[in-house]
């Protein structure tokens, strides 16, 4: 199926593969008979977050592969094939590390060395859990590196008895209690540049678990001071790689955003359907239904711009960089996807009542889920800002 969609540079393609549509129902009924809101509550006070014996069950199904190229032992159906999938999964709650490694696979994919892909790309289709260490404060939007990599020996990364000591905190860093190995972003030299860590390689007690307000996500502060590499633990195209994660994380983001606001459509529409009041459903009434519709007309928004990015992240080469139209539709997608969220969450918590504002209203999973994916890899203002600049100038 193809179609078309307008994001501002005429680039207007849209195409949902029929290998697309056999991964979203597989997807779908997975999701479905895994993770049904019993078993997301199960799992809320855990220390992982998920079910180990779905991640292999994950891994047995071959989508820890699906982005990546068959000469690393993966099934080559591009990064656009993940979206259906991860849509599925937030449209469940399933707590996994699908997208952490997902985006450390193609962060060395993109920036990486070949003698790199060929070590680390076979264990992430395998089940290694990888995960990015990008963030030293909370602002996406930072240029500034706080983990510094100082070079002792001859002074020269060529020099394969050089090491690089490492210092310096990662804040954020999601799955990393399971994860089992980091890509790292560095200061090397007054450049930014991404390096991978093996988390035998931390220190005891490096490892500081978050409390986020989405319980159903995981992440921690990982203190990698004292942390020594050798140099071909760097990726040599780590600028380009860096640009195009914080983007593909975004698409991801808004995939996954995407799919959660349909369950929590599908929680307000329930409720409004089967809650009578003074002698009617509350559904009759026209100041619910309309914010319901809104809600519905966002969503079917945000899916078309997310599929709109996938079509576009497939079209181009094969770990190039991310053109221009891209970035526009992977910004798009992000700034619409999480306001969807946020505004389905609100709804879903307000309709409810004073139900709504207690935990045990499934409605306030959503919302939480919202306030934590607006703010991953940027919020909706960080990327209409740089979309101002694509489009205006």
């Amino acid at each position: 199926m193809t179609t078309s969609i307008l994001n501002g540079t005429g680039n207007t393609a849209l195409s949902f593969s029929d290998e697309q549509a056999m991964l979203l129902d597989s997807a779908k009924s997975f999701c479905g008979d895994k993770s049904d809101i019993n078993a997301v509550r199960s799992l809320l006070k855990s220390d992982s977050g998920h079910n180990p014996e779905v991640w292999r069950e994950i891994v047995a199904l071959g989508w820890t592969g699906i982005a990546i190229p068959e000469q690393y032992g993966g099934f080559a159906m591009g990064l656009g094939s993940t979206v259906p999938v991860i849509e599925s999964m937030g449209r469940h709650l399933l707590g996994t590390a699908f997208i952490t490694s997902t985006l450390a696979a193609q962060a060395i994919l993109r920036g990486g060395s070949e003698v790199q892909r060929e070590k680390w790309l076979p264990k992430v289709v395998e089940g290694t859990v990888g995960t990015m260490a990008l963030l030293d404060n909370e602002d996406w939007g930072a240029q500034l590196c706080g983990v510094t990599a100082t070079l002792n020996g001859s002074g020269s990364t060529s020099d394969s008895t050089s090491k690089i000591a490492l210092s310096g905190k990662k804040l954020l860093v999601a799955d990393a209690t399971v994860a089992d190995f980091f890509v790292v972003s560095i200061n090397h030299n007054g450049n930014p540049a991404l390096a991978i860590v093996d988390a035998s390689q931390l220190a005891e007690g490096a490892i500081t678990a978050n409390t986020l307000i989405d319980e159903t996500k995981r992440a921690a502060t990982v203190d990698f001071t004292g942390v020594t590499i050798s140099p071909d633990a760097l990726l040599p195209h780590s600028e380009q790689a860096l640009k195009d994660v914080r983007l593909i994380g975004a698409l991801i983001i808004a995939a996954e955003a995407t799919g959660t606001s349909a369950a929590t459509l599908d929680c307000i529409v329930s409720y409004l359907t089967s809650r009578i009041q003074f002698g009617r459903l509350i559904g009759s009434y026209q100041s619910l239904k309309h914010p319901t519709v809104e809600i519905l007309l966002q969503m079917d928004s945000a899916r078309s711009l997310i599929y709109h990015a996938a079509t576009l992240l497939d079209d181009g080469p094969d770990k190039g960089p991310v053109a221009a139209d891209t970035e526009i539709a992977c910004r798009m997608a992000k700034a619409q996807a999480t306001e969807t969220l946020l505004f389905a969450g609100d709804r879903a918590v307000q309709f409810h009542g004073g139900m709504g504002f207690t935990y045990d209203c499934d409605a306030m999973l959503y919302i939480r889920r919202a306030q934590w994916a607006q703010h991953q890899y940027g919020d909706a203002q960080h990327h209409r800002l740089h979309l101002a600049r694509l489009l205006l100038d």
